[in-house]
């Protein structure tokens, strides 16, 4: 059963590749229907975490659960009620948009039912009739961008991750992408977000940042700038990579 109003769970979480703790403790929850934020410079452990997370990797200790199943033990079970979007948006450019939908639905266990409704409503709801049998890689990469996302939770996953989606797009794009994002938290899905960009920082409801494996600031937006005395995000997290008011969880 998943801890109530928790659709993510992690305490003490950590790994370890020999000697080196890639993540280090690291304790935070992300309530259901939330958006959530993920930060950190490179090399910060934020790739190894969301790893564990989507049950790609084993953890080396503490506890964790994601949609009720145990990241140790249920690692097929988190990635069947789960959806996963990259900065590569991990479509086949070889494909028509038609096609790609087609195939990561079967993926995901779709029936031909689920998959005709579902794959209609999307070319409708993102107004992409006109281009549905052209092949992806003529498709505009903002178009790309939403497509990957919508595939993403095709089926409806209680959590999607997205690891630094917005890379390489326009301000204007970024923007709606996160309409896109928006939508699904308020559709019931958690939104698990990884970005660089600050600004995009300021539309998750919490934030988690890390630095050196561990977490040094996490909560929402508002709260970060009250508690680094900060105008923005963008000075919250150059106080957290210096150092001040450094509080590890």
């Amino acid at each position: 059963m998943e801890t109530e109003n928790k659709i993510i769970s992690a305490n003490k979480l950590t790994k370890k590749f020999g000697d080196f703790k890639a993540v280090n403790e690291i304790t935070f929850d992300v309530k259901k229907g939330e958006i959530f934020g993920f930060l950190g410079a490179n090399g910060a452990g934020k790739s190894t975490a969301m790893k564990m997370l989507t049950g790609l990797l084993s953890p080396t200790s503490g506890e964790a659960t994601v949609a009720g199943f145990d990241v140790f033990t249920q690692q097929e079970e988190i990635k069947k009620n789960i959806g996963y979007m990259s900065q590569k948006f991990s479509l086949y450019d070889d494909l028509t948009l038609l096609e790609n939908i087609h195939f990561f639905g079967g993926i995901y266990g779709l029936s031909k039912d689920e998959l005709k409704e579902r794959s209609s409503d999307m070319i409708q709801r993102l107004g992409l009739s006109d281009v549905s049998h052209k092949l992806l890689k003529e498709v505009p990469l903002g178009w790309k961008q939403k497509i990957a996302f919508s595939v993403a939770t095709l089926h409806h996953p209680k959590v999607v991750f997205l690891d630094e989606p917005t890379g390489g797009v326009d301000p204007i794009t970024r923007r709606q992408f996160w309409e896109l994002i928006y939508e699904a938290s308020d559709s019931g899905t958690t939104v698990f977000v990884t970005t660089h960009y600050m600004d995009e920082a300021e539309y998750c409801n919490r934030i988690s940042m890390m630095v050196e494996g561990r977490i040094a600031g996490y909560g929402s937006p508002k709260e970060l700038k009250k508690e680094f005395n900060a105008k923005n995000m963008d000075e919250v997290f150059v106080k957290i990579a210096r150092g001040d008011n450094y509080t590890i969880k």
